[in-house]
Formats: C-alpha cells, structure tokens, sequence
C-alpha cells in the first residue's frame, strides 16, 4: 500500500491507541523497530532505530500499522509532515515500547497489586457468604499479584490491609438491601468518611462501611475498594445458624465467578490508567 492509499485510510479509520505488550502506545510514544524477516533494504537499516509514533492507522480489512519517524532523524519534521523518505510503516508485531532513558529500554509495567478479602461470620447464618465466596476461590488460579483472603471477623487486620500498597481492594460480604435474597450486588464505596467529625470508629464492628472508617482513623486509604454483596435471607437471630442459606449458598458460586471477572477488568483499567499518567507526565500535562 502506497503513501497516498494510506492518506485516504487516515480519514477513515482513525485508531487512537494500540496496545503492545503491557503497554498502550499513542502518538508520540517512543518505540524500537523489530522489522521482520523478509523485509525490503530499508528495514535492514531500520532495524534497532528508535522511533517515534507519528500515527496508527487501520486499513479497510481491520488491519493495524504504526507510522513512525525516526528519532535520529535530522529530517525529522519531514517525517511529521508525512514526507515520504521520512516516514515509515511497522506492525505491530514489529515494535517493541521503550522507556524515557536515552538508550530506549523496554518498557515493563508491574502489575498493580489487588486483594479479595472474605468478611463473615460462619455462626450467624449467610453473614458467612464472604468467607464461603474465599474458599470457593481458593480452588482458582490467580496471578501473583492478586491475594485472596478470609479475614473472617478480624477487623483490626482488614483495616491495617487497607492501609497498604494495594491498588484495588475488593471486599465481599453479605450486605442487606432489601432485594431478593441471593441477589448480588457490586458497589464502589467512597474513600473518606472515615475522617468525618465527631464520627468514632467502632474497632468491633466488621461492616465493609465500619472497616473502611476505622481504617481511616488510623492512616491513608489511597485504593480503590469495591464491594461484592449478596442480599442474605437469615443472620441467625439471636441464637445463631451455622450455614448459608439455599439462596445464598448457590450466590456463592456465581460471586466467585464474577471475582474473577472484575479482577482482571480492575487489572487493566489500573494499567491502562497508569500508562495515560506517564504520557501525560512525559508530555509535560498536569
């Protein structure tokens, strides 16, 4: 495809961003070229250049390719203005991220770290969903990154892990809301109310909303915790019941499996996030 073929793909089919690797490239990201076997003399020359992303372009039949300009180039703005002889086309396939060092290391994003914490009590009834949905989990794989933990009733040591490196907490609990019992929920819950005036954090209670305050009394809460709750049909009154209820038992499955799921989604909406904060940095935006 010719140099004017691909003007007229430009005004068509504009491509934001394209992820390589662990990263997401836009315009003006740095990248090595790679150029695979079976290339032209300019990819010869070409192989092991720094670049710079001027454009990606997608073609009609859904296939990507990045224009670059090379970062040595002294003809550079040639290159911009879309000159051929300064301008070229790689796959994807044939680039590798690179860092902001000069000498354009790879770039390697550590994965954001995130934690499942069961909360319950086994003695009163479904109040034990969270440490039901733990163990089910238990038998998955996750990443190294990612832990999965009963906390059970221990409030002090759920709260003291909100205080850490975690860039995603998900807590799971049963949570009364007068739905259908079984019915699960997903909330995001807001970071700061535990600092509110007059407000003292009660260190027995094992509520996700009395957890999160308590554990802000003490530090900074910097992650993102979301709730996964399920509506219970019994707390076991004042006697106490060991076991979930039907309702709540079958939830348990289909919580683990909607974990999972919003793990990963967590997971790259973190890195995704993390890469638009370096460009911006490297782009000198607030």
């Amino acid at each position: 495809m010719n140099e004017w073929e691909w003007q007229l793909l430009e005004e068509h089919n504009p491509v934001e961003s394209i992820r390589i690797g662990d990263a997401e490239v836009r315009k003006g990201g740095r990248v090595r070229l790679r150029p695979g076997k079976g290339g032209d003399v300019f990819d010869l020359a070409l192989a092991g250049k720094v670049a710079i992303v001027e454009a990606i372009e997608q073609d009609y039949d859904g296939r990507v390719q990045l224009a670059v300009v090379l970062e040595d180039d002294p003809g550079q703005d040639l290159g911009m203005l879309r000159q051929p002889g300064h301008r070229f086309f790689f796959a994807v396939h044939e680039l590798e991220v690179c860092g902001e060092e000069p000498d354009c290391p790879p770039v390697r994003l550590r994965l954001p770290n995130i934690l499942v914490a069961g909360i319950g009590n086994i003695f009163h009834g479904d109040d034990g969903f969270g440490v039901e949905v733990i163990r089910r989990l238990a038998g998955r794989s996750f990443p190294a990154n990612v832990t999965v933990k009963d906390f059970g009733i221990r409030s002090y040591d759920l709260a003291f892990a909100l205080l850490d490196t975690y860039a995603a907490v998900v807590l799971v609990d049963a949570a009364p809301r007068g739905d259908k019992p079984g019915t699960l929920y997903v909330i995001e819950l807001e970071r700061g109310s535990g600092n509110a005036v007059g407000v003292v954090p009660d260190a027995h209670a094992m509520s996700p909303a009395s957890v999160l305050q308590l554990a802000e009394s003490i530090g900074n809460v910097s992650s993102r915790i979301l709730l996964v709750g399920c509506e219970p049909a019994t707390l076991g009154g004042e006697d106490g019941l060991m076991g979930l209820s039907p309702e709540v038992s079958s939830a348990a499955g289909e919580a683990a499996g909607l974990i999972e799921r919003l793990v990963s989604k967590l997971a790259e909406e973190i890195r995704t996030e993390g890469v638009n904060n370096a460009t911006r940095t490297r782009d000198g935006q607030s």
